[in-house]
C-alpha cells in the first residue's frame, strides 16, 4: 500500500448518514458530528467536493442541523442500501469529480461506512476513513470497523491528520482560516 498523500485538488469528500435520529444513538456521536463539522469547513475552504448521503431520511430525518448548511442538494442521496454505491446516482456523482482519493466519514462505522468504503478501495479509490468523524451504537464495532478498513487498505486517520496534510504548510490563507478550528 502506498503512503496517503491527500492534495485538496485531487480528494473529494464523503458525508454519510450523519442524520438526525441515528446521532443520539451512537456512542460518541456528538464528537463525530464535532469533527464532521470541521472536515466540512475544511471542504469549503479548499473548495473541495463534497457528496452526501441520508439513508431512509423518512425513518431517520435529514442530516444534523449543524452540517445541512454546507451540503449540496445536486450532491445528496438518499438510500436504503448499506453501499452508497447502490443508491440512484452516487457512482456516478463520486467519478465525474475525477479525483482519486476519497476521505469519508458517518455512521455507522460498522454497516454502511465499512460497506461504503470497502466498495470504493475495491473500485481503485485511494480511500481515507476518518475515525474520529465516524460511529456506531456499539464502541467495540466501531473499533472493529476501522481495524477491518486498515486491514482492506484504508488509511484510518484522526480529522486534524486530514485537515492538516491537505494544508500541506503554514502560513496559508487556507491554514490562517482554519487554525482556529484546531487551537
Amino acid at each position: 500500500m502506498e503512503p496517503v498523500h491527500l492534495t485538496a485538488a485531487d480528494c473529494v469528500f464523503v458525508m454519510i448518514d450523519i442524520q438526525e435520529k441515528l446521532v443520539p444513538a451512537l456512542s460518541g456521536g456528538e464528537k463525530a458530528v464535532f469533527e464532521a463539522s470541521r472536515l466540512l469547513r475544511c471542504a469549503q475552504e479548499m473548495k473541495i467536493p463534497l457528496i452526501t448521503t441520508e439513508q431512509y431520511p423518512k425513518g431517520l430525518g435529514p442530516t444534523v442541523g449543524p452540517l445541512r448548511p454546507f451540503i449540496d442538494e445536486n450532491a445528496l442521496f438518499a438510500k436504503t442500501s448499506f453501499s452508497c454505491f447502490d443508491a440512484d446516482g452516487f457512482a456516478e456523482k463520486l467519478s465525474a469529480q475525477k479525483r482519486r482519493s476519497v476521505v469519508v466519514f458517518g455512521a455507522e462505522s460498522h454497516i454502511c461506512l465499512l460497506t461504503t468504503a470497502m466498495d470504493m478501495i475495491r473500485r481503485g479509490y485511494e480511500t481515507v476513513v476518518v475515525e474520529d468523524a465516524c460511529g456506531s451504537r456499539n464502541p467495540r464495532h466501531h473499533e472493529l470497523a476501522m481495524r477491518n478498513l486498515m486491514a482492506a487498505g484504508a488509511a484510518v486517520l484522526p480529522a486534524e491528520t486530514v485537515v492538516y496534510q491537505l494544508l500541506g504548510r503554514a502560513g496559508t490563507p487556507e491554514f490562517k482560516a482554519l487554525l482556529p478550528l484546531f487551537k
